[in-house]
């Protein structure tokens, strides 16, 4: 495994560098694969070399997306791969993609012996957090527009990526409101 495919590594020494790569795995997934099944323990955290994931989850017998993972980005499903059960939450490719998978339970090894890569999982942690309480803010404080216009900042590329349904159900919202806000958007910046 070519370490060197994931940035946040790139500042890490050579030692610290041949004992992630002993550890990640590199998967081409094509288009619908599923990463992490209803019920499957998440095992991984992904990195996504090249591609889309999402993670959604059923509402009332309807997929919810809870989020969405492009290129430089890593998923995982947070109380599954902490606690050791079962998801509700499942991962899958949107396109065809090429992913690399992080055991976490052996990272989480290496970190009582290098401590680059516990201060780097430390830090990925503090940000994901924050990554989810401006997320969850959004939903409490926001309007549907600009819960629209902060997906177009935070998610550039996915914005034209991703299916209408799926963008809607991340921005709660139905697909008919997501279409009329795309419209009154796209007015506004023609102007």
């Amino acid at each position: 495994m070519n370490i060197d495919l994931i940035p946040f590594f790139s500042c890490m020494s050579e030692e610290e560098k041949k004992a992630l790569s002993k550890i990640i795995v590199f998967q081409q997934v094509a288009k619908k694969e599923m990463i992490v099944a209803e019920g499957q323990i998440c095992k991984y955290m992904v990195y996504v070399c090249h591609g889309l994931l999402r993670q959604y989850y059923f509402k009332y017998g309807r997929e919810v997306t809870e989020h969405f993972t492009c290129e430089g980005n890593i998923a995982y499903c947070i109380e599954s791969i902490f606690k050791n059960k079962p998801s509700n939450l499942m991962m899958e490719a949107l396109e065809d993609s090429e992913i690399c998978l992080i055991p976490y339970a052996e990272l989480v090894e290496l970190t009582y012996r290098h401590r680059l890569i516990a201060e780097w999982l430390r830090h990925f942690f503090e940000n994901n957090l924050i990554l989810h309480q401006v997320k969850a803010d959004s939903w409490r404080f926001e309007s549907v527009r600009e819960r629209y216009e902060r997906f177009l900042k935070d998610f550039p590329t996915v914005a034209n990526r991703a299916s209408v349904n799926d963008i809607a159900s991340y921005l709660l919202m139905s697909p008919e409101s997501l279409s009329r806000i795309r419209s009154a958007v796209a007015v506004k910046s023609k102007k």
